[in-house]
């Protein structure tokens, strides 16, 4: 193993710890998670930094291997300025949470959990939808075959009071036509039975004679 590689699992260590102690909740270890991130910077824009150019302007005679960059050693030492002022400022904060609350964990933000409830409000409002439409899918479905069956009921229902009524028909005619009947003899009859009375009784006539 390198220097090189030494320097570059070094730092991707320390800002793979101070990642970790970014997400927790207390200031101080968010505190120790920016200097762990501000120290694996340096040490990975020192690992990433190319060789030296060459000599400056001001030592033409200078050789340039013997004189090191100095772009890299300017951007960790501005880096280092930036991390201690943050760190000052975290730990002004930290000292004031433990001064007003008794512990420095950072409180939920109220709008993040608004932010996190209108999302969730959005997902069950969208489930709601999808189950609405689901259901009024299947009412839809079950009040057609409702439907379908009340008109097959209604269709049977009507094929047989169709053949009921032909029945009638067929019964008030039959009646009909023995009724008729039924007159005409008793027409036929009546006029019989006026004919035999405006005739003479033969028996009569022979039993008259007789006496």
């Amino acid at each position: 193993m390198t220097a090189t590689l030494a320097l570059v699992v070094c730092g991707g260590v320390l800002f793979a710890s101070g990642t970790a102690l970014l997400l927790a909740r207390p200031l101080t270890r968010i505190l120790l998670g920016a200097v762990l991130i501000g120290n694996g910077v340096n040490v990975l824009v020192l690992t990433t930094s190319g060789p030296a150019g060459e000599s400056a302007l001001l030592y033409p005679d200078l050789d340039w291997r013997q004189m090191a960059d100095p772009l890299p050693q300017a951007f960790i030492l501005t880096a280092i300025v930036i991390t201690l002022a943050l760190t000052a400022f975290l730990v002004t904060m930290a000292y004031r949470s433990w001064q007003l609350s008794g512990n420095d964990d950072v409180p939920d933000d109220d709008e993040d959990i608004r932010v996190v409830r209108r999302a969730e409000y959005a997902d069950e409002r969208e489930r709601l939808r999808a189950t609405y439409r689901e259901r009024r899918h299947e009412y839809r479905a079950l009040a057609h075959d409702e439907e379908e069956r009340e008109a097959q009921e209604h269709s049977s229902a009507y094929q047989k009071l169709g053949r009921a009524r032909d029945q009638y028909r067929q019964m008030r005619r039959r009646a009909r036509a023995e009724a008729r009947a039924f007159r005409a003899r008793q027409a036929r009859a009546e006029e019989t039975a006026e004919e035999t009375e405006g005739e003479d009784d033969p028996w009569q006539t022979i039993l008259g004679a007789d006496r």
